[in-house]
């Protein structure tokens, strides 16, 4: 949940909601007939242990329980395989190896592996995020815009700016980029594009800014404080982070939870916890059904004629990595076999697999190309495979 002062909370997280529905089932029960109940859970939540086949006033069904308890799934993972999947980059530098790498050096990284999906700098397009918008330390002051009018500024969410810890970029790249080639890259090229990014972001480290030819390494990554760090509550770091989310969680006025009863400490209720605020008109007989003129019955759009567009250059900029000369798993342009086994199913299956993303390719490839413009391009792969 991101904080923006003491009062305003402008982002209710998905814990707290079910915190508030969870707390207000078990809270209600009958205290002279509820059994004991344990310590509330770190969203605020209760749970209560099956006694005499009731768990609070729910009958239980015991002899399912216990069944359950015999079924077993799967195998115990070996080491090697644990040790593989065991990779969290933690803030404190649990987990981080050695490396180094340059913003330079990760320019040249971005450009191959990364800009067909984030654009150019990290600006974003293709429907995937955008990782940088400008200077971190002036776009974190924006999280506190409200957007009360359709025409003012809202807050800037990109890494630089709303992120609490870089750890979770070093780690995210490493164990799920680039797509659909998750684990590809070396631990020196993801510190060159982390600095890329910290770059982009105009970020400093330690008071010097990561320029072009700033080495950033472990010693160095373990140095970044971003600027949104204390940006967001409770406060989950350190011995005492459990604590501080219970009691977070225990009030529902931190998160924006409605009671019935708004003194403290706010009673809860099962049914009719809200009073009326608004009163329901339905449209007679239907709704409306004389129009004039009438409404048209054409539901679909003129096909947008190619003016200009050149697929080559689209294909090199947005298709070229995964179906250049070296193929990363991907049907290679030129080659007869495999495009013929595409082109047998037909064009039009052609293209709706591109426009929506097939075997871990995204949709138009990460692209922002229209539809017209998409097939185009898969018009120009396909003759140049046959």
């Amino acid at each position: 949940m991101f904080k923006i002062n003491k009062k305003i909370v402008v982002s209710v997280s998905t814990v707290a909601v079910l915190s508030l529905g969870l707390s207000a089932c078990m809270e209600n029960v009958s205290p002279t007939k509820s059994p004991v109940q344990t310590k509330k859970g770190i969203d605020g939540g209760l749970s209560y242990p099956v006694i005499n086949g009731k768990t609070s006033l729910y009958d239980v069904n015991e002899q399912v329980a216990k069944d359950a308890k015999k079924i077993h799934y799967g195998r115990v993972p070996t080491a090697a395989e644990y040790a593989a999947w065991n990779t969290d980059i933690m803030p404190d530098g649990t987990g981080l190896p050695e490396g180094e790498g340059t913003a330079d050096e990760g320019s040249d990284i971005y450009d191959a592996k990364c800009v067909m999906c984030h654009g150019d700098f990290g600006s974003g397009g293709g429907g995937y995020p955008a990782l940088s918008k400008g200077n971190a330390y002036e776009l974190q002051k924006t999280l506190t815009n409200q957007r009360l009018k359709p025409d003012e500024d809202g807050p800037v969410r990109v890494f630089g700016s709303y992120w609490p810890q870089a750890s979770t970029l070093w780690w995210y790249i490493k164990d799920a980029m680039p797509h659909p080639f998750t684990g590809s890259l070396t631990d020196n090229q993801v510190y060159s594009l982390v600095a890329f990014i910290l770059n982009a972001n105009e970020m400093k480290i330690d008071g010097v800014e990561v320029d072009d030819d700033y080495i950033l390494n472990r010693a160095s990554f373990l140095k970044i404080k971003m600027p949104n760090r204390y940006g967001f509550e409770p406060d989950i770091y350190g011995p005492k982070g459990p604590e501080n989310v219970r009691k977070y969680y225990a009030d529902p006025h931190n998160f924006g939870g409605q009671t019935y009863n708004v003194k403290k400490p706010a009673s809860r209720c099962m049914t009719n916890c809200q009073e009326p605020t608004a009163k329901v008109v339905y449209i007679q007989n239907g709704g409306i059904s004389d129009f004039h003129p009438p409404l048209s019955q054409v539901r679909s759009l003129p096909k947008v004629k190619n003016t200009g567009f050149n697929a080559e250059k689209a294909y090199t900029a947005n298709c070229a990595m995964c179906h250049g000369a070296e193929g990363m798993g991907a049907p290679v342009l030129g080659n007869k076999a495999e495009w013929a086994a595409i082109i047998s199913k037909g064009k039009s299956k052609a293209y709706s697999n591109g426009i929506h993303g097939i075997n871990g390719m995204p949709p138009k490839g990460g692209s922002d190309l229209s539809d017209n413009d998409f097939e185009s391009v898969v018009d120009y792969m396909i003759s140049k495979s046959k």
